[in-house]
C-alpha cells in the first residue's frame, strides 16, 4: 500500500527538490503559480501539519490558527525567496515559530518551548531540511486527530463537520455540501466544535483501548466521507482527489488494525478498496471522468480487488447482522466480480440496497437503488421511483435526482426532457468536470 499511495499522490505532489534548492524557476515564480503551489501543498498535508502541530501545542484550534498563519506568510514570502525543497515542512516550521512567539510574548517559556526549540532543525536558509514525518510510513498524528475529533464532548456531526473541515482539508462550502446544509449553519457548527474541545481541554492522544469502540461511530463516518471527497470532490476543477482516498483507506486499514473485532471497521476497508481500484480507469488522459459502463476493467486494481475481498469475509465473520458499510462493500464486490457492465448481477444489487435503506435509510441510498431497479425491471419503474424521491424535495438543491432522470429519460427515448435535465443538472453540479460532462450529454441529447 505503501507504493500504492505513493502513486497516488504523484497526481498533485509537489515536486521534491535538493534540499536548499528553490527549483528551476525559484523566484521568477508568478504570484498565481505561487498560489497554486500553496494550495497543492495544503491539499495534500494539511493533516499531517495540523496533527504534528496538535501534539505540540497541545490545542486543536491553535494548531489549525498556527498553520493558517503560516500558510499567509508562505503567500507573502515564497513569491520573493521562492518555494522551499519541502514546503510542508516550511510550513510546520514556521507554525511552530508561531507558537513559540506567542508563548514568549505571554511569558510562558516553559517546557514546551524547549522541546519545540530542539526540534527545530533550522537550515541555511531558515528552513528545515527534511519532513517532520515519512510519508511511506504509517504514523498515527493524524489517527489521533480524528478520534480527538470524535470526542465524546462533540454530537455526532459536529464531529464528522469538524474532522473534514480539518483532517480531510475540504473548505466550509464542501463539508456544507456533504451534510446538504446552508454554508452559515455550516460555520456556526464548526465554530461551536473548536470551542467545546478547547473547553474541554482534550488531551491529544489516542483514548484508552476501552474507550475506542465508543468513538468508533464517528471515526469511520469521518473516513468514509473523507473518502468519498477523494473519489469525487464536491466542487474544484478536479473530478477525484485520489491522495485524500488513498489516505483514508490508509486511516481504515490502521483503525481495522486497533479494533480488530469491530465488523463495520472492515467493512468499510471492503468498501474502499473495492472502489478505489476503480481509480486507474477512472480519469481519460486529459483527467476527463470515464464513467463505470466504459471503464476498462482490465485496468482495475486486482491486488485492491484482493484486499477489499478479504476484508468483506472478516467482516460478513466476525457479525451475522451486517452494517451500512459493510453492504455497500457487498455491493461493491458485486461490480468488481462482474467482467463488464452487462455482466453485473443488478438484482442482487437492488436487493442489497433494499438492505441497505432498512439498515441507514437515505435519499441517496433510495436513489441508487432507483438505478438499480431500472437495471432490472427497465427505465420506466426506476423512473417512478426518482420522481417519488423528487416530489418529497429530498436532494433539491443538488444535481444528483436531475442527472439521473436525465439518463432514465434518454432510455425512454425523451430527448428533449432528457435535455433539460442534464442542462438543469450542470446548473446544479459544483465539480466542474462533472459540469462538463452533464453538458456533453446534454448536447448528445439535443442532437439525438
Amino acid at each position: 500500500m505503501g507504493r500504492r499511495r505513493e502513486a497516488g499522490r504523484k497526481l498533485t505532489r509537489i515536486p521534491a527538490r535538493e534540499p536548499g534548492s528553490l527549483g528551476t524557476e525559484a523566484a521568477g515564480l508568478s504570484a498565481d503559480a505561487i498560489r497554486r503551489t500553496v494550495e497543492a501543498t495544503w491539499r495534500i498535508e494539511a493533516a499531517k501539519i495540523i496533527a504534528a502541530l496538535s501534539r505540540y501545542v497541545g490545542d486543536f484550534g491553535l494548531a489549525e490558527d498556527l498553520a493558517q498563519e503560516a500558510v499567509a506568510e508562505a503567500l507573502q514570502t515564497w513569491p520573493r525567496s521562492g518555494v522551499p525543497a519541502n514546503p510542508a515542512a516550511w510550513l510546520t516550521t514556521v507554525a511552530k515559530r508561531r507558537a513559540i512567539d506567542a508563548w514568549r510574548r505571554r511569558e510562558r517559556f516553559d517546557e514546551r518551548v524547549a522541546m519545540l526549540a530542539n526540534e527545530l532543525e533550522i537550515g541555511q536558509n531558515g528552513e528545515a531540511d527534511d519532513l517532520p514525518w515519512d510519508p511511506d510510513t504509517i504514523d498515527d498524528d493524524v489517527l489521533r486527530l480524528i478520534f480527538i475529533a470524535c470526542h465524546p464532548v462533540l454530537g455526532r456531526e459536529a464531529q464528522l463537520a469538524l474532522t473534514l473541515r480539518v483532517v480531510g482539508g475540504l473548505t466550509t462550502e464542501q463539508v456544507a455540501r456533504a451534510f446538504l446544509v446552508p454554508v452559515s449553519t455550516m460555520q456556526q457548527r464548526i465554530v461551536r466544535a473548536k470551542k467545546t474541545l478547547a473547553a474541554a481541554e482534550v488531551p491529544f492522544e489516542l483514548p484508552p483501548a476501552n474507550e475506542r469502540a465508543h468513538r468508533l461511530r464517528g471515526v469511520l463516518g469521518v473516513l468514509y466521507l473523507m473518502f468519498s471527497e477523494g473519489h469525487v470532490a464536491t466542487s474544484g476543477s478536479d473530478w477525484m482527489r485520489p491522495e485524500l482516498a488513498m489516505d483514508a483507506l490508509r486511516l481504515a486499514r490502521v483503525t481495522a488494525g486497533l479494533l480488530p473485532r469491530e465488523p463495520e471497521v472492515h467493512g468499510l476497508v471492503a468498501l474502499m478498496a473495492f472502489t478505489a481500484a476503480r481509480f486507474p480507469a477512472r480519469l481519460g488522459p486529459s483527467g476527463e471522468p470515464i464513467l463505470l459502463a466504459d471503464q476498462d476493467r482490465a485496468r482495475w486494481d486486482r491486488s485492491l480487488i484482493r484486499l477489499g475481498d478479504r476484508a468483506l469475509r472478516t467482516a460478513l465473520t466476525l457479525r451475522e447482522a451486517r452494517g451500512a458499510y459493510t453492504i455497500q462493500a457487498q455491493i461493491a464486490a458485486c461490480h468488481a466480480e462482474a467482467a463488464g457492465i452487462g455482466d453485473t448481477d443488478w438484482t442482487r444489487i437492488a436487493a442489497l440496497y433494499d438492505d441497505l435503506g432498512r439498515a441507514a435509510p437515505s435519499p441517496v441510498t433510495e436513489l441508487n437503488r432507483a438505478i438499480a431497479i431500472a437495471e432490472v425491471d427497465g427505465p420506466q419503474a426506476g423512473f417512478a421511483l426518482v420522481d417519488a424521491l423528487a416530489s418529497s424535495g429530498a436532494l433539491a438543491r443538488f444535481h444528483l435526482i436531475p442527472s439521473v432522470r436525465a439518463e432514465l429519460l434518454s432510455r425512454l427515448g425523451r430527448a428533449e426532457e432528457a435535455r433539460a435535465e442534464f442542462e438543469r443538472a450542470a446548473d446544479l453540479a459544483a465539480n466542474e468536470r462533472e459540469r462538463d460532462v452533464l453538458r456533453a450529454k446534454a448536447r448528445r441529447a439535443r442532437e439525438a
